[in-house]
C-alpha cells in the first residue's frame, strides 16, 4: 500500500466512525442538555435522572439502527480485506 491509499483509508475510517457513532452522541447530548434544564427548573440533582433516560435513547437507537451500523462495517472490513 502506498502513502496515498493508508491517508485515503484511514480518512473513510474517520467519516464511517462519524456516521455511526455521530447520531448517538448527539442525541444522548441533546438528551442531556434537556433533562439538565428540567432538573435545574425543578431543582432536583439527582444523578441517575439523566442517567436511565440516555440509557434507554441509546439502546432504542441501537435496536432500530444497529443492523445497518453493523452492514456498514461489514462492508467496510470485506474492502480492507480485498485490498491485501
Amino acid at each position: 500500500m502506498t502513502n496515498s491509499e493508508v491517508t485515503s483509508l484511514m480518512y473513510e475510517v474517520f467519516i464511517m466512525a462519524v456516521q455511526l457513532g455521530g447520531p448517538i452522541l448527539v442525541i444522548s447530548m441533546l438528551i442531556g442538555v434537556l433533562i439538565s434544564i428540567i432538573q435545574a427548573a425543578t431543582q432536583i440533582h439527582e444523578q441517575t435522572i439523566t442517567f436511565v433516560p440516555k440509557l434507554l435513547v441509546i439502546g432504542l437507537i441501537l435496536v432500530f439502527t444497529g443492523g445497518s451500523m453493523l452492514q456498514t462495517l461489514q462492508d467496510f472490513t470485506l474492502r480492507i480485506f480485498q485490498l491485501m
